[in-house]
């Protein structure tokens, strides 16, 4: 081992500023390295360095690594617990957010002070990451978003203590107010159309059964905050939530509902499943192959997701209203907070961003325009569309040979993410739309073509390489993968067709 040294950076050849980061990055992964494999003793003298890098180095030596080196807690932690043991407790969040506090893993995380949420950091999250997406519509299609549909999760709201639902808030035009002394949210604002600088925006909320159960006062308050954008007398073309409210409340009175209860009706803006239900319904018709059409897709998210929230709803059933959002719906978007996992990774983000596609696609006749945001870096949140992201993740991850190198070590469990992995890239298409030919290609180039990954897949989990053959196929027959050669599709069968058989002969 050797003292951390500086070395010099020769910023000659940086013409541009993504230069300057790349060497800066550069250096401070070297850094990092040598933090790796340096031990105290063997550098007693102070670091030659700046105090502020010194001790932020110091910090990641003795602090940030052995937390992390400390994983091996979950499992012990989990013994102990179901021992009867007594198990530390810890807060929850991701590591990646700014929160170091919570490592290391494997204690019993406390959540939030409810009251406190959105934060004022998650406001600021929220109302930036509000304007990137409004700018980029714009960019897009050369007019302001005037509705939105939002999914918003329990598990995250804990994690950045509200960015959704600030986004919404501050996409609607309203600021939260904090009390002083406790930070906690007591009350909202209205912001005027001249603070704002542009039009407000008609937020439809789908909310998580988590999130229904654990954060009622989120409910409420954007209940409340949606009511008082529908009171205000302004343009219909700067409002049009206030708009909104106003046509449909004549139109469910012509269906013969009062006044009272067609402008009910008319206000609600935030569905979720039934009381004591979770999830978005499409998981058991995708892995039973149980759907013909879009219309089937669609009607399984409406019938699981037609549930009205709020100060006078706790649940009620209200498909027709729900309807009504999802008919008039322009923009479908979904958030990430960290980067710890991917869209690709869990059922849940095709299940809500996916169904609520598919059902505003099947109501309009036409494709809402699909975005998802990464609010991993809280001073920059970024959005992409859709289809971007798949990409981004297709690139990165997917068909990466070092991820799929790493996934071999794990045996059965690792063939079964791969699985996981093509069942949530067909699942994802089948609803939204998003992937491109061309990696349906590459996934069965790498994970199912390839000698190697087939033969690690066949020994460690023939059920997966069977069910991504099988996955893969459905995609051709359903259209989705279109341009697929007759001769891959021949090999695809026949793999299928030897993975049937030796499951089998395992019975």
């Amino acid at each position: 081992p050797h003292p951390l040294t500086p070395s010099p950076i020769h910023f000659s050849p940086c013409r541009i500023v993504g230069d300057v980061v790349e060497a800066l990055e550069v250096e401070a992964a070297r850094l990092i390295d040598e933090v790796l494999h340096t031990t105290t003793a063997s550098h007693p003298s102070p670091l030659p360095l700046g105090d502020e890098l010194r001790a932020e180095l110091h910090w990641i030596q003795h602090t940030l690594l052995p937390a992390l080196t400390r994983t091996t807690d979950e499992i012990a932690h989990l013994l102990k617990g179901l021992d009867g043991g007594y198990v530390p407790s810890g807060p929850a969040g991701a590591p990646t957010r700014n929160r170091p506090d919570v490592l290391p893993t494997g204690r019993n995380f406390f959540s939030v002070d409810i009251r406190a949420i959105p934060t004022e950091s998650a406001w600021d999250v929220g109302r930036r990451a509000a304007a990137v997406l409004i700018e980029q519509y714009t960019q897009d299609h050369g007019d302001y978003p005037q509705t939105l549909g939002l999914s918003v999760w329990g598990t995250s709201t804990m994690r950045t203590g509200g960015d959704d639902i600030a986004e919404a808030l501050a996409l609607l035009g309203v600021r939260p107010v904090w009390d002083g002394p406790s930070r906690r949210v007591v009350d909202f604002e209205v912001l005027p159309l001249s603070a704002l600088g542009r039009p407000r925006v008609d937020v439809t909320l789908r909310i998580s059964g988590f999130f229904r159960d654990a954060f009622p006062n989120l409910i409420d308050l954007f209940d409340q905050a949606v009511t008082a954008v529908a009171d205000l007398a302004e343009p219909p073309d700067q409002n049009p939530l206030a708009a909104r409210v106003k046509q449909e409340s004549a139109h469910w009175q012509q269906q013969g509902l009062t006044a009272d209860q067609a402008e009910l009706r008319s206000r609600y803006r935030i569905f979720g499943s039934k009381p004591g239900a979770y999830g978005a319904g499409l998981q058991g018709l995708i892995e039973a192959q149980n759907w013909s059409t879009d219309a089937d897709l669609a009607r399984a998210y409406l019938n699981w997701s037609g549930y009205a929230y709020g100060r006078q709803a706790q649940g009620h059933a209200m498909p027709e209203a729900f309807e009504q959002r999802l008919r008039h719906l322009q923009v479908v978007l979904h958030n990430q907070d960290n980067r710890e996992h991917d869209l690709l990774d869990s059922d849940d983000y095709y299940q809500f961003q996916g169904g609520m596609t598919v059902a505003a696609r099947t109501l309009q006749g036409q494709q809402p325009a699909t975005y998802f945001g990464d609010n991993a870096v809280i001073a920059k949140p970024k959005v992409r569309s859709l289809e971007a992201e798949i990409a981004k993740v297709y690139r990165s991850r997917v068909v990466n040979p070092k991820w799929i190198e790493g996934v071999m070590r794990h045996g059965y469990r690792g063939a079964f993410e791969m699985a996981a992995t093509v069942d949530y890239l067909f699942a994802y298409d089948a609803t939204a739309r998003c992937v491109a030919d061309h990696m349906y290609e590459g996934v069965a180039r790498a994970y199912v073509l390839d000698p190697q990954v087939q033969a690690f897949v066949q020994t460690s989990n023939p059920w997966a390489l069977r069910d991504m053959a099988e996955r893969l196929l459905e995609a051709n027959q359903r259209g989705l993968w279109a341009e697929a050669g007759e001769h891959m599709l021949d090999d695809l069968r026949q793999i299928a067709n030897q993975a049937e058989g030796v499951l089998e002969s395992l019975q």
